[in-house]
């Protein structure tokens, strides 16, 4: 026998693995943030649909952003938290990260810097962009760390 040295994980991607994930946990080396299904399933749209009527809603204050473009830290992003908090419990080094649109907005790798994520995946031609909206979060976050007293605005 030749020894085989791979992980397996889960990707959260409704919002019942996300509140079960502690479950999941038991037995994944890994959780993968589908953020673009999560965000679907939360809201109850499709993606596809969508833009039939969100600039309709963006323009009324129903929503503040295109959750399809940043990520929701309220809804969605609770359901991350939440999932990330179970995970954690059973399994305190699990790795997290994130897959899809979401891991090359910079708005939305800000917010998942914040949460402890270890690495986002996105299209090929957001790499850039992520890379760099990675780098900053962890800048701000690292001279938070150093001067609590100044307060950066999320970008």
């Amino acid at each position: 026998g030749v020894p085989l040295n791979y992980k397996i994980g889960s990707m959260i991607e409704l919002p019942r693995t996300a509140l079960m994930a502690d479950e999941i946990a038991v037995e994944a080396d890994f959780f993968s943030f589908g953020t673009n299904d999560l965000t679907q399933t939360a809201f109850g749209l499709s993606r596809d649909d969508a833009g039939s009527f969100l600039n309709e809603y963006l323009e009324k204050g129903l929503l503040t952003h295109d959750p399809f473009v940043t990520v929701d830290t309220d809804g969605v992003g609770q359901l991350i938290r939440i999932a990330i908090e179970k995970g954690k419990k059973v399994k305190p080094n699990i790795h997290l990260g994130v897959c899809g649109e979401h891991g090359g907005d910079p708005s939305s790798i800000n917010f998942f810097n914040k949460m402890g994520l270890d690495y986002v995946s996105c299209s090929p031609y957001r790499v850039p962009t992520a890379i760099l909206a990675a780098a900053q979060a962890v800048i701000r976050e690292d001279h938070l760390n150093l001067f609590p007293e100044f307060n950066w605005q999320d970008s």
